[in-house]
């Protein structure tokens, strides 16, 4: 018997299919505008075709990506009782619901009358936050299910009707565990209420987000700036927006998710991008990296800094004519001393000098009956008298020098620590061969951050209107000062757990972070509901919390089913490559995660084995499914299926036994669907 036309299925599929009809118009109309005449010069045609080039890619349909993904069906007419009150009339009740179709992006048809809502517009936040309890005058709430961007199921809630019991999406459950192949998707269509309201929260306010495995913080963090942007577009548009990753794999698996979404303009970084003010050679062992990443550093520089600032003992005589002008030095030290006293950026106060010393000649001029203008200060400003005065009181400094010294003259390091650095910190932090030259010198991450501290001093950083920095449990505290200065006209979001913090330096708590980032009124807001993780691996990698992270909630996993969760004992690597190869029969990506030190033994064992795989990074493909991850680059990536080789050998791959765990923790927490754990040597015993 064949479906009649008419029924509710048919009739979405052929909303989907008039939608992406008037998608691709949409895109048309931007394609055919003709601009050649409407521009006044060919930089402003320039800027106008740029942008009407990033509108036709916002404009683009993916095939694979549903248009749109919910419904809604309000009693009436959004806004309107509240128009109605306002008037001074009573709501009368409607019988016709108003339907709209909730999506990543808004389409209109050749009328301008909407056929998708964009899922950031007010009108579409029910779609997220109504309920039994609070239907927000939402009737009915559809959810469609999709196979490769075609409607194949739908379902329905009726929030109004007291007859109907709440219950459990399955069609949400199957969206959230769907398998994946590629880069991390949106997760637009299964945003929470909890979710929504960090995602929805105001421009202005910076938002901490503490979130342990699975519970989406890195998904909110993205789909915030893309709010932001419908939202505040025009001012984020002029200060720009920038999400800050830990390394290049993640933001590499991350890339796709706002270009999904329609929002191509959002730059991606490291901190190291940030601060690659020098070449990247050596690295520091743990102490030293501790003490350069102490935020006592920042006052060292300080000090260093304006020790340059020196006092005058001889007067700026300025000769015009057949005039002399003499300006004394106390005069000159009171010019210094209030520059010093204003505290603004020792670049700037030195660019301020020569124009401070050329008033004071002018006000002797006007004492004298003559009448300067300002070309004749500038003039003064910049005679060769005046010139020699600022090199010798205030001369410039060059930040990366500044650090070469303080890291080279162990004289130098005490003369601006003492009282700041013990003896051992500084000791820790002198190179046993001093370089010659910023160039020839190894420099370390954390020296690079260092230097981007000394160039601020000098020079104000640009800052930016919005800021996402996700992983940010693992950041230095100067490290979070590099971050800040990136925002300090603008605001944040900060995302991480701090049970997976695995650098020496990891947060201990937020409020100090978000002080060491120039934000400490921001809101913390923590994640318990897991989205992602199986009951049962979450259960499992919880029994290292008392021992890393005693103060966290466990994550509770929301997930109805449990997923797939074996410890397996095996005597070797081919036994690693079996547990591999199980794990490949079923849909989706597979990563195999091992201890640094082990993964060339597992790359020989599966290049022997003839399983092909891949690095972090690079991109899965149907053919290529598996991943060898080492384990100090897991964080943040998921895979469908995990083996996770020898958990011994990650702990004993850190420094320290807390910082192994963390590791292990994470490591054991990529999984969505399914997690092996194969192991030759004991497990660790806190897993007990």
């Amino acid at each position: 018997m064949s479906t009649p036309v008419d029924d509710p299925l048919s009739r979405e599929r052929s909303h989907l299919s008039a939608s992406r009809s008037a998608l691709r118009a949409m895109r048309e109309d931007v394609e055919a505008l003709d601009i050649s005449d409407v521009t006044a010069n060919w930089v402003n045609a320039e800027v106008l075709a740029r942008q009407i080039e990033e509108r036709v890619k916002a404009l683009a349909d993916l095939s694979d990506t549903p248009l749109f993904f919910g419904r809604l069906d309000y009693l009436r007419a959004p806004g309107a009782e509240q128009a109605e009150e306002a008037d001074g009339e009573r709501p009368q009740p409607e019988a016709a619901y108003q339907t709209l179709h909730i999506g990543r992006r808004h389409v209109h048809d050749h009328d301008g009358d909407p056929m998708v809502i964009d899922w950031r517009a007010p009108v579409s936040q029910p779609f997220y936050r109504a309920s039994k309890k609070d239907p927000m005058d939402v009737a009915l709430r559809r959810r469609f299910g999709y196979t490769r961007g075609d409607i194949t199921a739908y379902e329905d809630e009726h929030l109004s009707d007291p007859g109907e019991a709440a219950r459990t999406s399955k069609l949400l459950q199957q969206e959230i565990e769907r398998p994946r192949v590629g880069p991390m998707r949106d997760i637009v269509a299964t945003i929470q209420p909890e979710q929504d309201e960090i995602v929805r929260s105001g421009l202005s306010g910076t938002v901490c987000v503490q979130g342990g495995p699975g519970t989406g913080k890195t998904a909110v963090g993205l789909h915030r700036v893309a709010y932001l942007l419908y939202a505040h577009r025009e001012r984020l548009a002029r200060t720009g927006t920038l999400v800050i990753g830990p390394n290049r794999s993640f933001l590499h698996y991350i890339e796709q998710v706002l270009p999904a979404l329609g929002e191509l303009a959002v730059q991606q970084a490291t901190v190291d991008d940030l601060v690659a003010h020098v070449e990247i050679k050596g690295t520091d062992d743990a102490r030293a990296a501790m003490v350069k990443g102490d935020a006592r550093l920042a006052q060292v520089l300080r000090r260093a800094l304006y020790a340059h600032v020196t006092m005058p003992a001889e007067p700026v005589v300025v000769v015009r004519g057949s005039r002399r002008w003499r300006i004394p030095a106390y005069e000159l030290e009171e010019l210094v001393r209030e520059l010093l006293d204003r505290d603004i950026r020792y670049g700037a106060a030195r660019e301020a000098l020569p124009q401070r010393i050329a008033h004071a000649v002018l006000v002797q001029m006007e004492r004298s009956g003559e009448a300067p203008d300002d070309r004749v200060q500038d003039a003064v400003a910049r005679n060769s008298a005046v010139k020699a005065a600022v090199k010798a009181v205030w001369p410039a400094v060059d930040p990366a020098k500044l650090v070469l010294r303080l890291l080279s003259d162990a004289e130098f390091l005490a003369a601006h620590a003492e009282g700041i650095l013990d003896a051992d910190e500084q000791k820790a932090i002198l190179w046993a061969k001093p370089a010659r030259s910023v160039k020839s010198a190894t420099w370390s991450a954390a020296d690079a951050v260092l230097i981007d501290e000394a160039t601020d001093l000098i020079q104000r950083t640009h800052s930016l209107g919005h800021v996402v920095l996700d992983e940010a449990q693992d950041l230095s505290p100067m490290q979070y000062r590099a971050v800040g200065r990136r925002c300090t006209t603008g605001s944040a979001t900060v995302l991480g757990d701090l049970a997976q913090g695995t650098t020496p330096w990891a947060t201990r708590n937020w409020q100090e972070a978000l002080t060491h980032l120039g934000k400490p009124e921001a809101l913390v807001e923590e994640l318990t509901a897991g989205f992602r993780v199986p009951t049962d691996v979450i259960t499992y990698a919880s029994r290292l919390l008392a021992h890393i992270a005693p103060g966290l909630t466990p994550v509770v996993s929301i997930r109805e089913n449990p997923g797939h969760f074996e410890v397996r004992p095996v005597s070797g690597p081919k036994d690693v490559v079996e547990a591999c190869r199980e794990l490949l029969r079923h849909e989706g990506s597979t990563g195999l995660i091992a201890a640094d030190a082990r993964v060339p033994e597992l790359a020989e064992a599966l290049e022997r084995a003839g399983v092909p795989y891949l690095g972090p990074g690079e991109e899965t493909t149907m053919d290529t499914r598996l991943t060898l991850v080492p384990a100090s680059l897991a964080k943040g990536l998921e895979y469908d299926y995990v083996v996770l080789d020898e958990p011994q050998a990650v702990v004993d791959g850190e420094p320290d036994e807390r910082t192994g765990l963390r590791r292990l923790y994470v490591a054991l927490t990529r999984a969505v669907s399914g997690l092996i754990v194969t192991h030759t040597a004991g497990l660790p015993p806190q897993l007990a």
